[in-house]
């Protein structure tokens, strides 16, 4: 772990998480082992009517009850408008936003429409039940392929348009010598973190301070738009991370609660707290993936794509949260994934919204719909032309010649660039690693047996370390010790480890002598936190700046201190050294910082402090890439299908942690798992959501999961980064609907059979009915 000076090399290396010892040992602090003096208590009424317009809310009974101090409906918080974006105010979206506390109607099971504020969590519950509401109930609206109706007056629930594409379409398929279509579904489903959601809102009046604890994921950008919601300065709001418990998108945006405790802080002078139960998460938090797509691909006879066009009913549920139309937009973007498709391309997607819970990002937002779709369109184009699978996806994978591609598409807000890769060795490697041939004939064997057994493969490309910039500051103590002070976030990644290596080995000291701050908005001035698997490329590439800016102030002290040329110093393991003098003179980091302190005479004219700031910009996000390969057994008899091997080949570019990086992978293909075979929402006629409880909306457990064989490599280091990494959060979640589908396809002998995920038992075994 040593380099030739001596000095310690941790990225590349497998240490041990920072992160671990409080969560191991019980000494965790989640947003519901924060509480204030004189701390109240906040319940949520929700409707129970999918859709309908508020006649009366009754709150009367509810404020008489003992112990409770306020009870809030819309009229209450009047001059709080609904929900903003993330990025900011979109003129065309803005009917469709949702109201911090539903206004004039209901618009699904769920929408809040009133708040209880009371003395302990208990009675504050037993309020809300004694609220009661008269709704008008209205026709409900349950699928995006339906015909719009009106979302209100002039309004339709079509909320947007979106298109992508480039080249001539519709010349490109007059002319194809092929064309294949399909029609798609991906279900409604969602992340499930082990914490549920939390806030506790705080004023403190003696510095005019709101504070929001409980943050996670994006604190500034939170804290920019809870200043503009509630009509205060950004610098009188601040926001506070906890430990979280689970984030995978869903968690840290800002939703009607969050605005709720900060509202009821301010006007009721007393902290609040909101601590969210199961049954909300399932029917609140924000829910994803509900996708259809028709999609034709125009191909020549050797199973070259020569066109894609894809029409997308985008099911985004009641209203237009804080991504906006993130997702959607997309999914236009990133459909053709590793392909070539040098004709034409369109995408068109209705933006659509129905009565159900509102959806926005979930893990691989738009990507593990997008490779459900490319994949089994290639695996449809490979049977209906009598080819190999796997030809077909090395005839039109990009190649390594082609590197850096560029693409006349966007994924959020940038043309997509795919800055390196090798996609046809990446095949190969996963190939040759499970010995392809033989598997197949195998498997052949055993289906021959009577077992329903199949192997399945989905190829993609990934998108990490989205900009366009970041900053950290780093500063070294006198005891030596290094605070790594970040505006990202830690939602259980191992961001602290990561950022504490990176630093270490820029600097030349011990990754356990870093302590890495994040998710307060008090430490530091700007921060973008962790989302589209920004944080490894962005914020440890700007870690390593403002490193080596301290290394260099640390060096130019050491010089005049040691009295020796700085080109002959190094710093290793926290002290600086002569180079190639093991028994020389040194001097700690510490008495460095020391020298610097303001009224050190030491310092001379140099600034004071041993710290400095790093930025880092990026144009372009960087592309990651891998593939997923899955074998499974179907039981004839129920439908049950049962996962037997599951291996991911990726290429991260370059692991600052492999241990890591393969629990980021582990971790996304069991949400991956869930989402391909039981996770979905799923609803009545009249709306009503009938995956409440964990009894109906099934979780994989370790009894439905393989174990997973991850191959690792570090072929293409990124050229867009000095650290050439890329991210890794959600390429475990990618492939799996298509690796699966494709698996199923192959083991029922029905090519082109599953058209619809989650691949239930109860929806395979009508298929394999229908075969008999």
């Amino acid at each position: 772990m040593n380099n030739a000076s001596g000095a310690t090399k941790w990225i590349g290396q497998s240490v041990e998480r920072l992160e671990d010892p409080p969560l191991v040992t019980g000494r965790g602090c989640f947003v519901g082992d924060i509480n204030f003096p004189r701390q109240l208590h906040m319940r949520i009424v929700r409707s129970n009517h999918a859709h309908g317009r508020i006649v009366a809310i009754d709150t009367t009974q509810a404020r008489a009850l003992p112990g409770v101090v306020a009870v809030w409906t819309a009229a209450d918080i009047a001059d709080i408008g609904p929900i903003d974006f993330r990025e900011g105010p979109i003129e065309k979206l803005a009917p469709y936003r949702q109201p911090v506390l539903a206004t004039g109607k209901v618009r699904y099971v769920g929408d809040p429409v009133a708040a209880v504020f009371a003395e302990d969590p208990y009675i504050a519950e037993d309020a809300a039940d004694l609220v009661t509401m008269e709704i008008e109930e209205l026709p409900v609206l349950l699928s995006a392929e339906a015909a719009p109706g009106e979302f209100s007056p002039g309004k339709s629930t079509e909320a947007a348009l979106l298109t992508q594409g480039y080249g001539d379409i519709e010349a490109v398929f007059r002319s194809a010598p092929h064309i294949i279509e399909l029609k798609l579904t991906s279900g409604r489903h969602s992340g499930v973190p082990l914490e549920c959601r939390g806030a506790i809102g705080r004023y403190d009046a003696a510095r005019d301070m709101l504070e929001l604890h409980g943050a996670a994921k994006v604190p500034h950008r939170n804290k920019e738009l809870i200043a503009r919601m509630l009509n205060r300065p950004p610098s009188s709001v601040n926001c506070y991370e906890s430990h979280v418990g689970g984030g995978f998108g869903i968690r840290g945006e800002i939703y009607p609660e969050d605005i709720l405790v900060c509202a009821a802080a301010l006007k009721l002078d007393r902290p609040v707290k909101w601590i969210e139960d199961r049954r909300e998460h399932l029917i609140a938090a924000n829910h994803s993936r509900n996708q259809h797509h028709h999609v034709r691909a125009a191909c020549n006879a050797d199973g070259e794509i020569l066109a894609i066009d894809d029409v997308i009913h985008h099911d985004n549920g009641a209203y237009v949260r804080t991504h906006a139309t993130r997702v959607a937009m997309m999914t236009c973007g990133v459909l053709p994934g590793p392909y070539r498709v040098p004709g034409a391309y369109r995408a068109v997607c209705h933006f659509r919204l129905t009565n159900k819970t509102p959806a926005a990002t979930y893990r691989a937002p738009g990507r593990f719909e997008t490779t459900f779709v490319r994949e089994r369109l290639v695996d449809a184009i490979a049977h209906q032309l009598k080819l190999d699978p796997m030809a077909v996806r090395r005839r039109n994978a990009v190649t390594v010649a082609e590197m850096p591609f560029k693409r006349p598409l966007e994924a959020l807000g940038e043309e997509i660039h795919f800055d390196s890769g090798d996609y046809h060795k990446l095949l190969d490697t996963i190939l040759n690693y499970v010995e392809w041939g033989k598997l197949n004939v195998e498997l052949a064997a055993r289906r021959a047996n009577g077992e329903m057994v199949g192997a399945g493969l989905a190829m993609f490309v990934e998108k990490a370390g989205l900009g366009p910039a970041d900053g950290v500051r780093i500063q070294v103590d006198t005891s030596g010790f290094v605070e790594v002070i970040t505006g990202g976030a830690s939602i259980g990644q191992g961001f602290e480890t990561v950022m504490a290596q990176v630093a270490a080995e820029t600097l030349g000291a011990d990754y356990k002598k870093m302590r890495v701050t994040h998710g307060n908005t008090e430490r530091i001035e700007n921060g973008i936190g962790a989302h589209a698997s920004r944080a490894t490329v962005m914020t440890a590439s700007a870690t390593r700046v403002a490193a080596l800016k301290v290394r260099d102030k640390a060096l130019n002290m050491a010089a005049e201190l040691m009295q020796a040329p700085i080109d002959t110093l190094d710093i290793v393991d926290g002290e600086v050294v002569v180079v190639g003098r093991e028994h020389g003179p040194s001097v700690t980091l510490g008495q460095i910082a020391a020298a610097l302190q303001p009224h050190s005479k030491l310092r001379g004219e140099r600034e004071p402090g041993l710290s400095a700031e790093g930025w880092f910009y990026a144009d372009h996000q960087v592309y990651p890439y891998g593939n997923h390969l899955a074998v499974v057994k179907v039981d004839p008899d129920t439908g049950g299908v049962k996962v037997e091997r599951y291996v991911i080949a990726y290429d991260i570019g370059r692991a600052i942690n492999p241990t890591l990086v393969k629990g980021q992978i582990a971790g996304g293909f069991v949400q991956g798992l869930g989402g391909a075979l039981m996770e979905e929402f799923t609803y009545n006629e009249r709306g009503d959501p009938l995956a409440v409880t964990f009894a109906d909306y099934l979780l994989p457990t370790v009894r439905e999961t393989p174990d997973l064989e991850i191959v690792l490599t570090e072929d293409y280091p990124s050229p867009l980064n000095p650290l050439g990494i890329k991210g890794a959060g959600e390429s475990g979640i990618n492939g799996v609907g298509g690796a699966i589908a494709s698996a199923i396809d192959n083991a029922i002998g029905i090519p082109g059979a599953i058209t619809v995920l989650p691949v239930t038992p109860q929806r395979l075994k009508a298929i394999i009915d229908a075969k008999r």
